[in-house]
């Protein structure tokens, strides 16, 4: 039976930057001070608590073509405990269209050209040559995975890879914004009063305890942004109080976590959606 590191190896040799995947599918932290992804996982991270490694160490960032490296004994306990291997498709110079469901490869196969594909567990990897910029959510069910990013490892696939096409390119050009009309004071049918979350003390303290907790996380860091991001919507999000100030200072505070500004965009809309918002 091949290890994983067999066949990390031979995707190495052929070009295919690699690296071990923990359970979840996710990255190993790759020296000491990371281990079990206590600084969240996020290459690079220079904010307090952050790793100290001499160059990136985590998720795409770690994938490599060194086969010394990926003998090394560094990554030899990652190794033994790797429930899969992923790779850098742009490193590659590969696109990975990653549909999470029916509906999602129903529409892949009336909109896309034919390439290679690969059976996931809930849907398919359709594989281009040609690297772009990643993105998640382009639509229902669909990430694109290049640039910036990791892929499982699921086999060869089968079809001929075909070059990356213009009408995959666009799936990645963000829209223009939705014009949002500015927030306003929703009075409080019994007893006359303002809206409790216009109290400046209640919902300054809602929006520091927040602030707190994603700062404070030392894991798991992009699910505390989404759960905290949920309960401040929870607690504020019906009635007008919350302002494009509010909202930019919870993102601040996850961007100093190592979150990308993409990540807390789809985090705070996948709470609303939660929400029914």
């Amino acid at each position: 039976m091949t290890t994983h590191l067999e066949t990390a190896l031979n995707l190495a040799a052929a070009g295919v930057p690699v690296l071990p995947l923990r359970a979840g599918k996710l990255p190993f932290g790759n020296c000491a001070a990371c281990q079990h992804n206590a600084c969240g996982g996020r290459p690079n991270m220079k904010t307090a608590g952050a790793c100290q490694c001499p160059r990136p160490c985590h998720g795409w960032a770690a994938a490599t073509t060194d086969p010394d490296i990926l003998r090394s004994p560094a990554w030899a306990e990652a190794w033994r405990q790797a429930h899969a291997v992923a790779y850098h498709p742009g490193g590659a110079g590969l696109t990975v269209v990653d549909l999470d469901n029916a509906d999602a490869i129903t529409w892949a196969r009336q909109a896309l050209p034919p390439t290679r594909t690969v059976p996931t567990t809930r849907g398919e990897h359709w594989i281009y040559l040609g690297a772009m910029g990643s993105a998640n959510g382009v639509r229902e069910g669909v990430d694109l995975k290049s640039t910036m990013a990791y892929a499982r490892w699921l086999g060869p696939g089968t079809g001929t890879m075909t070059g990356l096409p213009d009408v995959v390119r666009a799936l990645a050009v963000k829209k223009p914004p939705a014009v949002r009309p500015s927030p306003v004071a929703v009075a409080v049918p019994v007893g006359g009063g303002e809206c409790r979350h216009r109290t400046p003390a209640y919902l300054n303290r809602g929006i520091a305890m927040a602030e707190q907790r994603i700062t404070e996380a030392s894991s798991a860091v992009h699910t505390t942004v989404y759960r905290t991001f949920l309960a401040v919507l929870s607690a504020h999000g019906r009635c007008g109080c919350l302002t494009d100030t509010h909202m930019q200072r919870l993102f601040a505070a996850a961007q100093a976590k190592g979150e990308g500004p993409r990540h807390c965009a789809d985090a705070w809309a996948n709470a609303r959606t939660a929400l029914g918002m």
